[in-house]
């Protein structure tokens, strides 16, 4: 957790994610990331900078069939209010508009119950538990199927809903938070698309390069952040 303590505060402090009287929503999906970033953010209030309140919200994916009670406990624990929002967002996906290509609609519905439900609480900030890895891939996905460089950033805001999201994990590599977690109630993904994604298909094809060039990974996320690096046509 120190490491990832560290570079959680060198993204907040680089990126300026934080300010006095903050009101954060965590979006918790139940996953690794969410759930460490969940416990980051708390021990950074806790011990660091103590002046935001921090909260955490759920968006329910399958009409009330996933089991959010050890969510509820692992939140209560941390003394951290959890809202869990009910949706149909895999019904209207699947069957209902039966989408060959699930993601995207399914994340803009999951987004807008997430920053609606923080704009109803009262948030200013969304946070997100998006990674190093996360970045990565993203680049490669809209390199490949957009034909564009680009990839999400540390801070975005969003003036329709006048919320800012920000992404404290965006220095931390998967493999850290995937040890951190290995006690945390990780919901299962009941997706039907889990582990049949064009993003899964990018992070195998990052495992295949990593073995042909060490350490790339690391050079292709120093490439992307640092802009003087940049020179292209």
């Amino acid at each position: 957790m120190r490491k990832i303590l560290s570079l959680m505060r060198k993204a907040i402090e680089e990126h300026s994610l934080l300010e006095n009287g903050d009101k954060i929503a965590v979006g918790l999906s139940g996953g690794k990331d969410s759930l460490s970033l969940l416990v980051a953010l708390k021990e950074y209030q806790k011990y660091i900078f103590p002046n935001f309140e921090l909260i955490a919200i759920s968006v329910d994916l399958t009409g009330g069939k996933s089991d959010f009670s050890h969510l509820q406990s692992f939140c209560e624990k941390l003394e951290v209010p959890l809202t869990i929002v009910p949706s149909n967002v895999f019904e209207i996906v699947f069957d209902i508009r039966k989408e060959k290509n699930p993601c995207s609609l399914c994340a803009n519905l999951r987004r807008g119950l997430l920053n609606g439900k923080a704009k109803e609480l009262g948030c200013n900030k969304v946070a997100l538990g998006h990674h190093r890895d996360d970045l990565i891939e993203t680049f490669l996905l809209s390199l490949f199927f957009e034909g564009r460089l680009s990839t999400f950033k540390a801070k975005t805001y969003l003036s329709k809903t006048d919320l800012t999201v920000i992404r404290p994990l965006l220095y931390v590599e998967e493999k850290d938070l995937q040890n951190i977690s290995k006690n945390f109630p990780v919901l299962y993904n009941p997706c039907p698309a889990n582990k049949h994604t064009e993003r899964e298909n990018a992070k195998q094809l990052l495992t295949i390069l990593e073995a042909s060039f060490p350490s790339c990974k690391e050079k292709l996320f120093n490439a992307i952040i640092h802009k003087e690096r940049y020179n292209l046509f």
